[in-house]
């Protein structure tokens, strides 16, 4: 694969847990990874932020598992002035490593898919649009409660 991303991040997100592994290195150049474990609370999730920006990381994909993306998309949406792309990819698009199945091994995947180009992310709307949206969820589960 050829690379066409300096700096990628790639996140397997799970119900309790993130595992974030960055790839850098320059252009048709050996990587090198950094993989991190952070919990899905608030406080560790501004970390993982805080982390992505201190490697002055652009790029970030993830995996769009069940509702457990949204924080994270949330949180990370805003990083770097909104000058972030930010992918959430569907599962089955990313062929799984052969071998032992581990999360460090799947986020580091998730990176150098994203390094090398080949990951669409699904569409997500606008902040606004999203906030629309729950609301008008919310007024429909009222209007049926009642």
């Amino acid at each position: 694969m050829k690379d066409l991303l300096e700096i990628s991040c790639g996140l397997d997100v799970h119900k309790e847990k993130i595992v974030a592994c960055i790839l850098t290195g320059p252009l048709g150049k050996p990587t090198r990874s950094e993989i991190r474990e952070f919990s899905t609370l608030i406080p560790d999730m501004i970390a993982l932020r805080h982390w992505i920006v201190s490697k002055n990381c652009h790029h970030v994909a993830m995996e769009s598992t069940g509702i457990y993306w949204m924080p994270i998309y949330e949180i990370l949406e805003d990083a770097f002035s909104g000058d972030i792309t930010l992918l959430v990819v569907n599962a089955r698009h990313m062929k799984n490593v052969p071998g032992k199945k581990t999360d460090m091994r799947d986020s580091e995947w998730i990176s150098t898919l994203l390094r090398a180009g080949l990951l669409n992310g699904s569409f997500i709307p606008e902040k606004r649009i999203r906030e629309f949206r729950d609301l008008n969820r919310y007024r429909k589960s009222v209007i049926r409660d009642i």
